[in-house]
């Protein structure tokens, strides 16, 4: 079993306003990564909330997903967000797929090529790299789990990664998706004026 985990707790403090809900493609930016990941064939979706919390578990009424709340998303980075969200998975999971929420230009092919690449070679950590950076998703096997939940508070996922660098197979992409995520409302324009319909 595959899993997701999509980090959805942030307060939106640079966009000024909930970025998950913003419009995306017909849909908003939340829904549009849950059914990309839907049709990546994952097999449970965790989503984890914290600001905007009833808004996010309103719009994806009716998913295939399961929320948890981050109690402490005012004071915390994503560690603890994903600490949360690997104490929920299902014991049979066998790698997750670390998913920004806010990352809506996400593309299931890269998805389906990351979850390919553990299949074939059960690396503990597999991470998508453009023009020799690290990008997100990103996928850690089981075996990892245990390391992310004894992280400090004060350890970034960065610091997670550099640490187990030596453990990663990188999946070498054309596509610069997979650095985008959406921080700033200038972002967001700037990404809604290159969008091609689906």
């Amino acid at each position: 079993m595959i899993s997701a985990i999509v980090l959805a707790a942030g307060q939106s403090r640079r966009m000024g306003q909930p970025k998950l809900t913003l419009p995306w493609k017909g849909t908003t930016v939340i829904e549009h990564v849950i059914k990309t990941l839907i049709g990546s064939g994952l097999d449970e979706i965790i989503v984890v909330t914290g600001g905007a919390q009833h808004q996010v578990e309103s719009i994806l009424q009716g998913f295939p997903v399961r929320f948890v709340f981050n109690p402490r998303y005012r004071t915390t980075e994503m560690t603890l967000s994903l600490q949360i969200g690997i104490s929920a998975l299902k014991h049979d999971s066998e790698a997750a797929l670390v998913t920004l929420g806010d990352q809506p230009q996400i593309e299931m092919a890269v998805v389906k090529d990351l979850i390919a690449l553990y299949r074939q070679c059960q690396a503990y950590l597999v991470v998508p790299s453009y023009t020799r950076r690290r990008g997100h998703p990103w996928l850690i096997d089981r075996q990892l789990y245990q390391d992310i939940v004894n992280l400090h508070e004060q350890e970034t996922l960065r610091d997670f990664l550099d640490r187990h660098q030596d453990k990663i197979r990188y999946l070498p992409v054309k596509t610069a998706s997979v650095l985008q995520d959406l921080d700033t409302l200038a972002d967001y324009h700037r990404f809604q004026q290159n969008l091609n319909p689906d």
